[in-house]
């Protein structure tokens, strides 16, 4: 006798005991309840399937829910302003729910004890009505087997939650959401559902695990950045790592210090979509760089999902072409503002809002140059213009009638071109991450300087080392700023959650 359902049975709902809230005014231990109840409720779900996948009858459906964290305040009392989040600004109940609170420890606990100093109120940790899709509970990596007979008679998805596009989207973050009438407004800019996917996304995108992740993230669109990246940071592992704690590639490959070799030899044979690579810190204070490879529908995918780890800052670094004929090659652009003829945001924000240059990176990146080249002053000139970078979706845009193009660029007083900069700043601006973009002029098509193959073998070879010194000398400047410098108000619209 099939001891399977009908998938026309009605199932009774099993789920974890329910959890009393919980008031906490200290963030540690608020952060370990989130845990606690996080991991018993993925605990559960992940045995419920266990059991099934070996031939267990199905008596019920199994669900299991998020945690959230919720404060309410009474007053509209001014908070010290000067910084841009770790506050509300009108009396309500603001909540979010959680996801990987292990992964997000540090994050949470400065974000609570944020909201505890700035409005005086307890935070409540309890469990939400978003239940904890199977897949998501099984995490990163995770490798799942079950019996052939398994699932056959019902679907999976009349037994499990399974991900929900329909609430997994960017609302919140973009200022679209309007809480339902008596419903808490938002906390955090992504619910723990968003931020589930694109941890799986990213997973499959860069073949390394969210927690290697760094908070100050370098963009490339060029191997050649990898490869020198790669070397330096064997290299500073060998050394001892110089304050580094490993060296992360795809596949979870790690290199701890003091050693020459990672510790399995575990490489890819072939190589995912994004890498992304890691040279790690305590606290992620180290340093994440990805070869997004070309073009703004990469440059948007890769950001949107690593906005959801709330890096401090990221950068792009990579080639471009001037549009100057005072432009040489290996001149650098530093981006001071961007057009956006990528149209992969267009949905998300309009063409007309604009993207600001952020002093703080911009300060960081000059100085960087300077150092790193040895130029100063009004002599920096020499190798370097600031100005307006385009981003256009089409890179053989020369093989079209140019006069729309060309008049465009030169009205933007644009002074170089690419397809990422501008997708990467706007998805920044977005999310509310600080950005910035240094780009190294590879070829002029305007002015019929294009790379012959020996000009460009020797041109990587000189420029891409200097270059990706530049990029690494910023982030340790902009690592070594208050938080709250970086993390400015610029980037703060009038409706804000008070999550970083």
């Amino acid at each position: 006798m099939n001891k399977r359902i009908s998938p026309l049975s009605p199932l009774e709902i099993s789920s974890p005991p329910p959890f009393q809230p919980e008031s906490f005014d200290d963030p540690a231990k608020a952060v370990e309840t989130l845990t606690a109840l996080y991991e018993r409720n993925t605990a559960f779900l992940i045995e419920s399937f266990a059991e099934l996948a070996q031939g267990a009858p199905i008596s019920s459906r199994y669900r299991a829910f998020y945690p959230q964290v919720s404060i309410e305040t009474t007053s509209f009392g001014h908070v010290d302003s000067r910084l841009s989040y770790g506050h509300v600004t009108a009396p309500g109940i603001y909540t979010t729910t959680v996801t990987r609170p292990k992964l997000f420890k540090h994050y949470l606990k400065e974000q609570l004890a944020l909201l505890m100093k700035s409005h005086n109120v307890p935070v409540i940790v309890s469990e939400s009505t978003t239940p904890i899709p199977l897949h998501f509970a099984f995490g990163e990596g995770a490798h799942v087997e079950a019996s052939k007979t398994a699932f056959v008679d019902i679907p999976m998805r009349d037994i499990f939650d399974t991900p929900d596009l329909n609430t997994t989207d960017d609302e919140i973050a973009n200022g679209e959401y309007i809480p339902p009438p008596g419903e808490p407004s938002p906390l955090a800019p992504f619910t723990a559902q968003r931020i589930d996917y694109s941890l799986a996304r990213l997973s499959h995108y860069t073949a390394t695990h969210a927690e290697h992740f760094q908070n100050f993230v370098l963009f490339t669109n060029y191997q050649f950045y990898i490869d020198e990246f790669c070397n330096w940071a064997r290299k500073m592992m060998a050394e001892d790592g110089d304050g580094y704690t490993a060296f992360v590639e795809p596949g979870n490959v790690v290199t701890l210090p003091g050693s020459k070799a990672p510790e399995t030899d575990a490489a890819l044979t072939r190589l995912p979509q994004m890498p992304a690579y890691h040279l790690k810190k305590k606290g992620h204070a180290g340093i994440t760089m990805i070869n997004i490879g070309v073009g703004p529908s990469n440059a948007k995918t890769i950001t949107d999902h690593v906005a959801v780890l709330r890096p401090h800052a990221w950068l792009m670094l990579g080639h471009c072409a001037g549009l100057r004929n005072s432009q040489r090659l290996g001149d650098y652009v530093l981006a001071h503002a961007y057009m956006r003829e990528d149209h992969v945001l267009d949905d998300d924000l309009p063409v007309w809002v604009p993207i600001p240059a952020l002093a703080e990176v911009q300060v960081a990146l000059e100085a960087a140059v300077a150092e790193i080249t040895g130029y100063e002053g009004f002599e920096l000139k020499r190798i370097m213009r600031t100005g307006t970078v385009g981003t256009i979706d089409n890179r053989n845009w020369e093989l079209r009638d140019q006069r729309g193009p060309v008049k465009r660029l030169s009205q933007a007083r644009a002074i170089a071109l690419d397809m990422e900069s501008a997708t990467i700043a706007a998805n920044g601006f977005r999310f509310r991450v600080p950005y910035g973009t240094l780009l190294c002029v590879s070829d002029k098509p305007l002015h019929g300087e294009l790379k012959l193959p020996g000009m460009a073998t020797a041109f990587y070879r000189t420029q891409v080392n200097q270059h990706l010194q530049i990029g690494i000398r910023a982030v340790q400047k902009l690592a070594a700023m208050p938080k709250e410098a970086l993390h400015s108000r610029k980037l703060r619209s009038f409706f804000e959650t008070a999550f970083q």
